[in-house]
C-alpha cells in the first residue's frame, strides 16, 4: 500500500473544518495532516507539513480563497480543491490555479453531507495525481485559413478535471467562423449554466447551456447541462441537439461517450472530436467510434493536462489521431477544417 494522501483543510468555520476533516479521514488512503482557519495560518502549515492536496474555502476573512490561491501557486504549486457555495467565484478560483471544486452541502442533511464527502474524497484522489498548470496567455489564431468552412461540420469536445480552463483557452483562440461546437464538461448541474454564461461573456462565441431542440450554427457553442446527457441528430444539412436525463455512463451524467457516440453516427466524416484533460476514461470509446466513422480526432497531451486520464485512455485505444499541447489544440482544429 502506498503512502497516504496528506490533506490540509482551510476553512474559517470551525464546524465545517471538522465536517471536512472527519469526512476525509474515513477513507484509509487519506490523512488530514493539518487544519487552518485563514490563509496566513495555512501558509505556515503548508511549509511545515508539506500537504499533497489542499481544500480551500472561497469566502474567508483577511484574504479570500481566490487571492490565497493566486499568491500560493508561484511559491507552493500544491493541488487545491475549492469548497464553495454555489457561486461563479469557483471559476475565478480555477482560473488562478485550483484544479477542481465541490459544492458545500446542507449540513442539516446527512444525505447531503454524505454525498459531498464521497465527491470530495474522489476529487482529492484525483487532485493527488493532478498537475498544477501555470496560467499563460495563448496567442490568437490567424483566421484566414478557416474562412471558407462548410457549415455542415460539427466539433465535439469532452473534458473533466481541469476542463473548464482548457475549454476557455481553446474557445478563446478559435475563430468565430467555424462550425457549431458541442461540449460535455463534467460539472455539477448548478454550474453548467454559469459556465456557459461566463464563456459567452469572455469569448466571441454565442455560448449556451444546451436545450432540447437547439440547432448548431456557425459561431455557436452548446454545453450539456450538468445533470443531463447530450446527443446530436442530423436534420438535412444541420445538426440538432437532444438533452435528456438518464443513468450515469462511466460514472458520469453528462457523459462524453454518449455525445461522441451520437456524433460518430450522425456526423461521421463531417465531424471533429477533441478530448481534453480529465480523470478516468469517459470519452475514449466514443472517440474511437468517431474515428472509425471517419471523423478526425485530437487529444490533449500529457504535459499540458491537469489530469492525463481521459486523453491517455483515448490515446491508448487508438482513438486519438494526433496528441497536441493545449495551446496547439485550436490550431489543430483549424488545420482539420481546411
Amino acid at each position: 500500500m502506498g503512502a497516504k494522501i496528506k490533506v490540509l483543510v482551510l476553512d474559517d468555520s470551525m464546524v465545517f473544518r471538522e465536517v471536512l476533516s472527519r469526512g476525509l479521514s474515513v477513507d484509509p488512503d487519506i490523512v488530514v495532516i493539518a487544519k487552518a482557519e485563514n490563509p496566513y495560518d495555512a501558509i505556515d502549515k503548508i511549509e511545515r507539513f508539506q500537504p499533497d492536496v489542499i481544500t480551500c474555502d472561497v469566502q474567508m476573512p483577511k484574504m479570500d480563497g481566490i487571492e490565497f490561491i493566486r499568491q500560493l501557486m508561484p511559491q507552493h504549486p500544491v493541488p487545491v480543491i475549492v469548497v464553495s457555495a454555489i457561486s461563479e467565484s469557483v471559476f475565478d478560483a480555477l482560473n488562478v490555479g485550483a484544479v477542481d471544486f465541490v459544492t458545500k452541502p446542507n449540513v442539516q442533511s446527512p444525505q447531503s453531507v454524505e454525498n459531498f464527502i464521497k465527491d470530495l474524497i474522489f476529487k482529492v484522489k484525483a487532485a493527488k495525481k493532478a498537475k498544477v498548470v501555470t496560467q499563460a496567455d495563448t496567442p490568437e489564431l490567424d483566421v484566414s485559413s478557416v474562412s471558407k468552412i462548410q457549415s455542415k461540420q460539427v466539433i465535439a469536445i469532452g473534458a473533466s478535471t481541469g476542463g473548464t480552463e482548457a475549454i476557455y483557452k481553446v474557445l478563446k483562440t478559435l475563430p468565430k467562423e467555424i462550425p457549431g461546437i458541442v461540449i460535455v464538461q463534467h460539472i455539477p448541474p448548478q454550474f453548467s449554466k454559469m459556465f456557459a454564461t461566463r464563456l459567452n461573456q469572455q469569448t466571441h462565441f454565442e455560448v449556451l447551456e444546451a436545450k432540447k431542440g437547439d440547432y448548431l450554427e456557425t459561431g455557436r457553442v452548446l454545453i450539456a447541462p450538468g445533470d443531463q446527457h447530450m446527443k446530436i441528430q442530423r436534420i438535412g444539412d444541420r445538426f440538432k441537439v437532444d438533452v435528456f436525463f438518464g443513468e450515469r455512463v462511466n460514472g458520469h451524467c453528462p457523459s462524453v461517450d454518449v455525445l461522441f457516440d451520437s456524433v460518430a453516427k450522425e456526423g461521421g466524416e463531417k465531424a471533429i472530436g477533441v478530448i481534453l484533460t480529465g480523470m478516468g476514461y469517459d470519452g475514449a470509446k466514443g472517440l474511437l467510434s468517431m474515428r472509425r466513422h471517419g471523423s478526425r480526432t485530437l487529444g490533449q497531451d500529457e504535459g499540458s493536462s491537469v489530469v492525463y486520464g481521459m486523453p491517455k485512455a483515448a490515446y491508448e485505444v487508438g482513438a486519438v489521431e494526433r496528441q497536441l499541447p493545449l495551446d496547439q489544440i485550436s490550431k489543430g482544429i483549424c488545420q482539420l477544417l481546411r
